[in-house]
């Protein structure tokens, strides 16, 4: 992917040091490997800012993963053979900024990414080392692609899920394309003038600063503060004045 020279210049003309930050992008298109995803296409533009300014990232289509539904950590316990996700879930927990990117499907995010959002739900209930929600200091947004309505729907419910999972969702924290309504070009597709719109070039580009920005900060702070929001002090009994409902 080659940024504009705008983009270039952002990534030329700061003195942050974003290195030490990683991120891990999922592309929960229906595509498997190695069929073109136009998701991929708007990934790779957030993906090459990243990288300009020193993070670590990685691209992952959980379609090549077969994961099984479920909302349990690892569905081997729940009558399934195989399960992938409890080594996914190592990369989701190894990432500051987790982004999704999904396409659209009648108006809603691809099925791929709800059942990534459901698997992220199983795990929500694992605590970190300070007795938060194991998500807390770490920052997610979204990218969604597609030839019809729903760009904000999409990441309305994608966002939503995120940061009631303890994900930190920064300022405009998503981007998109979509092409005229009706069929028609995807975002890759020639002539379809997807990787040259300056609305989503921006917004992208936006949305990859604020996720840098919040990642930046939260890591250097360690995180959210550990006050007010521990399940492991609620649950010893430290309710902050408020009775144990277990008590009653």
């Amino acid at each position: 992917m080659t940024l504009s020279p705008r983009q270039k210049a952002d990534c030329e003309s700061h003195d942050w040091d974003f290195s030490g930050l990683s991120a891990l992008f999922l592309n929960c298109t229906l595509k498997r490997s190695p069929e073109t995803s136009h998701t991929r296409g708007l990934i790779d533009v957030s993906r090459a800012i990243l990288e300009a300014n020193g993070v670590t990232v990685e691209v992952t289509r959980p379609v090549d993963l077969h994961l099984p539904p479920g909302v349990y950590p690892d569905m081997t316990a729940h009558g399934w053979g195989t399960d992938p996700w409890p080594d996914l879930f190592e990369k989701v927990m190894a990432a500051d900024i987790l982004v999704l990117g999904t396409p659209i499907w009648l108006g809603e995010k691809s099925s791929v990414c709800q059942r990534v959002i459901e698997r992220l739900y199983g795990n929500s209930a694992q605590l970190n080392d300070r007795g938060q929600y194991a998500y807390y200091g770490r920052v997610g947004g979204c990218l969604v692609t597609g030839n019809e309505d729903g760009i904000k729907h999409c990441a309305m419910g994608i966002l939503y899920a995120l940061q009631h999972l303890g994900y930190t969702v920064p300022p405009q924290a998503d981007a998109g394309w979509i092409g005229e309504a009706g069929p028609g070009p995807s975002y890759l597709d020639e002539g379809s003038g997807g990787p040259k719109n300056e609305f989503t070039q921006r917004n992208t580009t936006f949305m990859t600063w604020n996720l840098l920005h919040a990642a930046r900060m939260l890591r250097d702070q360690g995180g959210i503060p550990a006050h007010g929001n521990q399940r492991s002090a609620w649950d010893a009994g430290c309710h902050f004045d408020h009775p144990n409902p277990e008590h009653r």
